[in-house]
């Protein structure tokens, strides 16, 4: 036996899952349904005695449908107070009923924007005005009006309807997911139209973040954690990497990963592996095939590779992953794998494994590069330069040597970007220092690189000076030193790592120059034979 329709749920939805169930049972518990548009139609052809919008508000839909709900019957309905003798009072002399149950999703806007031929106008038309109204009321007196906008909650509303228990606390929360609802929709709007607009730093900024996953932990087990991503799907990027094998990742993972990620996308065209470990690298490899690129960065560092991370932008073999399998590695990032490759990598169950087929894809105009401060946000663009304008001919071409009068009286000499010593670097040392270069990039300052063509030697990273920083990368090279190239992610303030540099046979250095003692360590250089390029840009990580 039907119940008498005593209550009134407005029902309208872009995702019409579970809405059919949902509004039947809500019959039987004696709502009476209103509806707009596709929903009220599907929710008749399968039954539902829906009445239309129309019917309560006494006008037809118009404007191709864009006003239908915007109307006092409506929100008036909603957000009537119960309680407040004058509210219904006010409602009953204007001939409208209360709405005690709203089920809004709203139009698909990300779904729209995301289509690579979608136009301005079709996104516009794909902004909902009445949908975030009627939930923005309703939320509003969440007291009287159950709200819901995702379809997740039809089943826990269903029950405490029936049983009774729609407490206070529980229609708080589903006036909470109205508003983390339409603040997330309304960012997503404005970073389309900011980056249609061409605005780079706006006043206020927004961004948008679906949670990935719980994590285990933190950094540490006392600190809890949670993965967020993106809204808009970025191509190339972590969170659009498929797990093939192995547990969920951790903070520490998802974190190093990045890095070495990043570092990997400077290599694009040519096999390349990056051996990372606390989100620095500590091998780096690249050679005509995957398996030759694995074996230069693990022999670069076969210490700190142990338990580390790596990311390559090729098809993992099985000859690769049999070398992988010699010792414990963390994550392997590939863009493939051979079936007989994932075969032997799964023979390890601690081993986790990521595909990521567009590994090296560059980065979106719209990205930003972020830190949180305690109180505020850093927000900068990315590091996308190698070289100032990216010009290849300063190792071929001499620097322009000026002098300028300090006010001390005394002068200095300043170098202009490109080759600041007597000797040219060959060919095979310009192929190494540029290597070295896009290393030294992504590794956290003070950082000083060594290495040679398609290859890291060593690695110093992250020290509270520079020269810490090269005796560190010349250590860990051991025998390899020699011959190797430097690289610095910022000028020699003195010419002590020149110095180093001669005595561990370093033939060629590449930094950006403009210490107030260039001459110094150029003259070093110059009295050993080295060569030594300044290229402007300073590649500083923190």
């Amino acid at each position: 036996m039907a119940v008498k329709a005593t209550k009134r749920a407005l029902v309208s939805v872009s995702d019409k899952t579970g809405i059919v169930e949902f509004c039947q049972k809500l019959e039987k518990l004696g709502y009476e349904i209103v509806s707009t548009g596709g929903t009220l139609k599907t929710l008749k052809d399968n039954g539902v005695k829906a009445i239309s919008i129309s019917d309560v508000t006494g006008f037809k839909e118009c404007l191709d449908g864009r006003v239908k709900t915007l109307h006092p019957a409506v929100h008036a309905g909603l957000l009537a107070r119960r309680d407040d003798k004058e509210h219904m009072a006010s409602l009953k002399e204007m001939g409208y009923r209360t709405i005690d149950l709203v089920a809004v999703n709203l139009y698909p806007f990300k779904q729209t924007i995301e289509k690579p031929d979608v136009t301005l106008e079709e996104a516009i038309e794909n902004i909902d005005i009445g949908g975030p109204t009627m939930l923005r009321s309703a939320a509003k007196n969440y007291r009287d009006v159950l709200v819901v906008c995702e379809p997740a909650d039809y089943a826990e509303v269903l029950e405490r309807i029936e049983k009774g228990t729609d407490d206070q606390m529980f229609r708080l929360s589903l006036s909470y997911k109205v508003y983390r609802h339409t603040a997330a929709y309304d960012s997503l709007i404005s970073s389309y139209m900011q980056r249609l607009l061409g605005i780079e730093f706006p006043e206020h900024i927004t961004f948008a973040y679906d949670k990935a996953q719980n994590l285990r932990y933190g950094e540490n087990p006392q600190q809890t954690a949670v993965f967020y991503k993106e809204q808009l799907a970025r191509v190339g990027a972590l969170t659009s990497a498929e797990q093939l094998w192995g547990k969920e990742l951790s903070y520490n993972n998802i974190n190093d990963a990045n890095g070495a990620l990043e570092l990997l996308k400077e290599f694009a065209g040519v096999p390349a592996v990056v051996a990372c470990k606390h989100a620095n690298p500590c091998g780096v490899g690249t050679g005509k095939s995957v398996y030759e690129a694995y074996m230069r960065a693990y022999e670069s560092d076969p210490v700190s590779v142990f338990g580390g991370i790596l990311a390559i932008n090729g098809t993992v073999d099985a000859a690769t992953a049999t070398e992988i399998n010699k010792i414990f590695i963390e994550i392997v990032m590939a863009s493939d794998y051979t079936k007989d490759a994932l075969e032997i990598l799964e023979s390890k169950k601690n081993i986790r494994l990521l595909k990521i087929a567009d590994i090296t894809a560059k980065r979106a105009d719209t990205s930003y590069d972020m830190k949180k401060v305690y109180g505020g946000l850093l927000v900068q663009q990315y590091d996308e330069t190698l070289i100032a304008n990216e010009d290849m001919k300063l190792f071929s071409t001499k620097a322009k040597v000026e002098t300028e009068q300090l006010q001390n009286g005394k002068t200095k000499t300043v170098y202009g970007n490109g080759v600041v010593t007597s000797r040219m670097p060959t060919k095979e040392e310009i192929e190494a220092l540029m290597f070295n270069w896009k290393v030294v990039k992504h590794t956290k300052s003070n950082a000083i690189v060594i290495g040679k063509q398609g290859r890291t030697t060593g690695i110093g990273m992250g020290q509270t000076n520079r020269i810490w920083a090269a005796k560190q990368a010349i250590e860990h090279a051991g025998k390899e030193a020699k011959g190797s190239v430097m690289a610095s992610d910022a000028f020699f303030p003195f010419d002590d790592v020149v110095h180093e540099a001669i005595k561990a046979g370093i033939t060629a250095i590449i930094q950006p120059g403009g210490s107030l003692r260039d001459a110094d360590s150029v003259k070093a250089a110059d009295e050993a034979g080295i060569a030594m390029v300044f290229v402007g840009d300073r590649h500083f990580k923190h």
